[in-house]
């Protein structure tokens, strides 16, 4: 059964959200969710599934990033924020990867494995089905704007969760890349809906249906207008 676990323990950590809406928050320009480079956690709650990815606050390249590492393992890092899309729809993060997991096939349980993942969630609330959720992903063997649906998503039962392909194999070990994202207009191409809002933002290295080891590290992440 621990093939379920990844996706499971995803709906109840989603389906536990709860939040109230104020249309006359202040306007904002930048928010950040992930300061790992002022060496903050705040907010950041780690989610097994699987074994355990451990992280941790390190300093590389002249910059405090968080640590990911997975020894045949599955944790999820998780932010539980609500965040106004209409406001700051972009999402930016830089990451970069010490190895990769070698040829997986990522359609299926046995290769939904990834050496970085960076997601946002939209919690369906007590309708778990309705739980949505795009995986931005340091892809093997999928290469660059494939996407995808995740390959623990079976008849609807875990909501609607996709993966998209952002870098590939082609993309060199040891290197920070750095990425940004249109997330209201991802999810409006995905899931066919207007969403403004989203409830949180995770990280993820796993290694564990591949039995492999992987280490990533994650620059500070953060939400603006454009």
């Amino acid at each position: 059964m621990f093939f379920l676990f990844k996706q499971v323990l995803c709906i109840l950590f989603l389906s536990a959200f709860s939040f109230a809406i104020n249309a006359e928050d202040p306007v904002v320009e930048k928010l950040v969710v992930g300061s790992f480079s002022n060496g903050q956690l705040d907010n950041w709650e780690a989610k097994d599934f699987k074994g355990q990815t451990k992280y941790t606050l390190v300093e590389l390249d002249g910059a405090k990033v968080l640590k990911a590492e997975s020894s045949n393992g599955a944790s999820g890092f998780f932010n539980e924020q609500r965040i106004d899309l209409y406001k700051t729809p972009i999402m930016h993060w830089r990451w970069h990867i010490e190895n990769k997991l070698g040829h997986l096939n990522e359609q299926e349980m046995s290769g939904d494995d990834y050496a970085a993942r960076v997601y946002v969630l939209v919690s369906g609330g007590a309708a778990f089905w309705k739980n949505k959720a795009l995986n931005y992903v340091w892809s093997s063997t999928s290469p660059v704007g494939k996407v995808w649906p995740n390959a623990y998503t079976f008849g609807g039962a875990n909501g609607n969760m996709t993966m998209i392909s952002v870098k590939d194999a082609s993309h060199n070990t040891g290197t920070w890349y750095s990425e940004k994202r249109n997330i209201l207009e991802d999810l409006k191409e995905h899931f066919n809906e207007d969403i403004r809002y989203i409830d949180g933002v995770a990280v993820m290295s796993d290694s564990d249906d591949s039995k492999g080891k992987v280490t990533a590290y994650y620059g500070d992440i953060y939400f603006s207008k454009d």
